[in-house]
C-alpha cells in the first residue's frame, strides 16, 4: 500500500470516473487503474463497482476512502511542520470565493498576496456556497471565503469581518426622504434580487419577510440576477430598489451614494469567514491568506463597535 495508491482511490471516489481521476492526478488512465487494481488485490476486496456508470463505491470502499482521506491529511502535516520552521511561506493554496465577495476583494488580494508571499501559488475561483462546501469535502480546494455561519458538519469557520447590508434606491423612492431605513421601508414588490443559489438572496429574504416571493410574482416582469452590479444597474434603469453588500458601494460616485441608505439598529450584517474542512492542515498558508485579506478590510468591519446593535444574518445552506 502506498500514498500514491490512496491518492488515486480518493480521486476516483471524488470524480466517479477513472479517466477524470487520472487527469486530475496527472497520470495516464491505465497507470491509475493498474495501481488501484494492485491495491485491491493486496487488500483482498473490491473498492469500486466498475459495472455501474458512473462508477460506484462499494460499502467497504466507502470506509477505505474515508480512512484514506485521513491518512493523506496526516501526510500533509509533514509539509506543514517544515513550513513552520522556515522563514518563507511556499506551496500552493486553492481558494474559492462566493460571487458577491469576489469583485470587491480579489482584484486587490491577488496583487497584495503575491507581493508578500512570492513563493506561494495562489489559485482562486468563484463558486457559490454549496459548490464551495462540496469542493472542500472532496479536497478540491483548501479554503473558501464566504458568508457564515454555515452549521455544516466537518467544516471549520474562521470569521474575518462583518459587512453591513445597505439599501440602494432609484431616484424618487419615498424611503430616500429618511436618513436611515428599516425593513418596513423595503418595497417588496419592487425589489431586485439575486438568483437562487446565492446566499445573499436568502439573507435578503430573511431580512425583508416571508411574503416577498408572492409579491414578486405579481410584477409585470421579473429578473433575477447572478451579479450584484447588475442589480444596481436594474435599479438605475428600471426603478425600484435592491439590497447590496457595503463593499459594492465603495466606488460609487456622489450621485449613487446619495441613494444609499443604511439600516437602523439592529443593523443587518453578513459575517465573512474563511472556511476549511476538518482535515485541513495548511495552517501557515491559511494564516498568510487571512492576513492579506484583512489588510484590505476597513477597520470598522474588523472591529465591532460596542454600542452598535447588529442583526447577524444566518447564511443559507445552498
Amino acid at each position: 500500500m502506498t500514498i500514491t495508491q490512496l491518492e488515486y482511490v480518493v480521486a476516483v471516489a471524488t470524480y466517479k470516473s477513472f479517466v477524470a481521476a487520472a487527469e486530475k492526478c496527472f497520470v495516464t488512465q491505465p497507470t491509475l487503474s493498474m495501481q488501484i487494481q494492485k491495491l485491491e488485490d493486496e487488500l483482498g476486496i473490491k473498492l469500486f463497482d466498475r459495472n455501474k456508470h458512473p462508477i460506484a463505491i462499494t460499502a467497504m470502499g466507502e470506509a477505505i476512502v474515508e480512512q484514506s482521506k485521513k491518512i493523506l491529511s496526516e501526510c500533509e502535516k509533514i509539509n506543514e511542520l517544515i513550513q513552520d520552521h522556515q522563514t518563507t511561506v511556499s506551496g500552493t493554496f486553492r481558494l474559492a470565493v462566493i460571487p458577491t465577495i469576489a469583485p470587491y476583494v480579489l482584484p486587490s488580494l491577488l496583487e497584495e498576496y503575491n507581493r508578500t508571499n512570492p513563493d506561494v501559488r495562489l489559485q482562486v475561483k468563484e463558486l457559490e456556497t454549496n459548490k464551495i462546501i462540496e469542493a472542500l469535502r472532496n479536497n478540491e480546494i483548501d479554503a473558501g471565503l464566504l458568508s457564515t455561519p454555515l452549521d455544516e458538519n466537518g467544516i471549520k469557520e474562521y470569521p474575518l469581518f462583518s459587512e453591513p447590508l445597505v439599501a440602494y434606491f432609484a431616484e424618487g423612492e419615498p424611503a430616500l426622504k429618511k436618513r436611515m431605513v428599516t425593513a418596513d421601508d423595503i418595497a417588496l414588490d419592487r425589489i431586485w434580487l439575486l438568483n437562487e443559489g446565492h446566499c445573499l438572496r436568502n439573507q435578503v429574504l430573511d431580512l425583508c419577510g416571508e411574503h416577498i416571493e408572492k409579491l414578486q410574482a405579481e410584477r409585470p416582469y421579473r429578473y433575477d440576477s447572478s451579479n450584484v452590479e447588475t442589480l444596481r444597474k436594474m435599479v438605475d434603469k428600471n426603478k425600484g430598489l435592491t439590497i447590496l453588500p457595503e463593499f459594492a458601494t465603495f466606488e460609487f460616485n456622489d450621485d449613487k451614494i446619495e441613494r444609499v441608505r443604511y439600516f437602523e439598529d439592529p443593523e443587518p450584517v453578513r459575517e465573512i469567514s474563511l472556511v476549511t474542512s476538518d482535515h485541513f492542515v495548511k495552517m501557515t498558508l491559511l494564516q498568510s491568506v487571512s492576513d492579506s485579506i484583512l489588510k484590505l478590510i476597513p477597520d470598522k468591519m474588523k472591529v465591532q463597535k460596542s454600542n452598535r446593535k447588529v442583526l447577524r444574518i444566518q447564511s443559507a445552506k445552498l
